[in-house]
């Protein structure tokens, strides 16, 4: 009986170690998503979304979409548009992936992965009341947002708003403090250089190394340096300096007065082929394309894909119709073979010592 009790007793601390241990994180550790249960996106019966949208932007528009579909589980990852690509590589290796739809900003990837065959091609519902920044679109993926970019500054290091791109060469004020995302991470940084090199040569990257720009991390990261003053400027998504704004940030998004200049980047949505949520997976790039989601694309501070939302002024942005308009123009089938080119020089001329 004495026997029986100490092993009673053995077995109850353990059970007890094992419970504090996992309260304390003691088990393995997964990565964040925005599942709402704090686990990392798992197939299972969800409907699983990667995606590059911050959770400013993605996290009330899947509690939009489970408010209206209430019998549809969710499970979104956030990261940078190259993570999530080389996670789909590794994913594919091992023989599926994992998840249903994509949302990204990288606008090339999405050519790539129709190339190869993955994308499920699908039409919204809604196309007609969307305005389409792709000449040669055939469902296989939609704009869901018309992303831009524009240089934030430190309001409380630079006075005078920046005007053209020129300026952040040869105004002191930019000197060695000023920072781009690296694009081999971020996918709006990624189409910005390659947007910029479009238009003005890398003969304009040259002048920005010979100024003392610097290549920061992800998209998020730069912003954040430069509300904190460890940059003076940076090249900067419209949404995420918004977001930090909103909270109290001394930052402003200044677009450049020159024409055709602005730094619009498309961000498609798309559904992969083979997807086991397929229903909900199509129910979601509709309700990604709604009303009600393109008003908290809106009210999140960057450019929707329909004209009858209400854009607050507060954000400066301009129309959906004027970002069609004033972009710079690119043929993304042509950009899409120097990706790893671009990359590559971008890194070596804004990088060397």
């Amino acid at each position: 009986m004495r026997k029986k009790g100490i092993m009673l007793i053995v077995a109850a601390v353990m059970a007890l170690m094992t419970a504090v241990l996992a309260g304390c994180g003691g088990g393995p550790k997964q990565q964040s998503s925005g599942s709402g249960s704090g686990g990392a996106a798992k197939s299972g019966n969800k409907l699983v979304i990667y995606t590059s949208m911050k959770e400013s932007l993605i996290g009330g528009i899947v509690k939009g979409f489970k408010a209206k579909y209430p019998d549809i589980e969710v499970d979104y990852q956030s990261a940078g548009a190259g993570k999530l690509m080389a996670k789909i590589a590794a994913e594919r290796q091992s023989g599926k992936i994992l998840a249903d739809v994509i949302w990204t900003s990288e606008v090339p990837d999405f050519y790539s992965m129709k190339s190869e065959n993955i994308l499920e091609p699908y039409t919204p519902s809604n196309i007609k009341e969307l305005l389409n920044p792709f000449d040669d679109y055939d469902g296989s993926f939609t704009a869901a947002r018309l992303g831009t970019l524009g240089v934030i500054i430190n309001t409380d290091k630079i006075k005078e708003a920046p005007t053209t791109w020129a300026d952040i060469y040869t105004k002191p004020e930019y000197k060695n403090a000023f920072g781009i995302a690296d694009p081999a991470l971020s996918g709006t940084s990624y189409m910005s250089v390659a947007l910029l090199e479009q238009k003005y040569g890398w003969d304009y990257f040259q002048k920005l190394h010979e100024a003392g720009a610097r290549i920061g991390k992800g998209s998020g990261q730069v912003i954040d340096d430069t509300s904190v003053g460890e940059l003076s400027a940076c090249l900067g998504v419209d949404y995420i300096t918004n977001s930090k704004i909103a909270k109290g940030a001394h930052l402003k998004m200044c677009y450049m007065n020159e024409p055709n200049a602005l730094l619009m980047v498309p961000s498609p949505v798309a559904i992969f082929k083979g997807s086991q949520h397929m229903d909900a997976a199509k129910k979601f790039v509709d309700y990604l394309l709604s009303a009600e989601a393109q008003q908290m694309v809106a009210d999140a501070g960057t450019v929707p894909v329909r004209s009858d939302v209400k854009q607050d002024p507060k954000h400066g942005l301009p129309t959906p119709e004027d970002a069609l308009k004033n972009g710079i123009k690119v043929k993304y089938t042509e950009i899409l073979p120097e990706k790893e080119n671009t990359i590559k020089k971008f890194t070596e001329i804004i990088g060397k010592k």
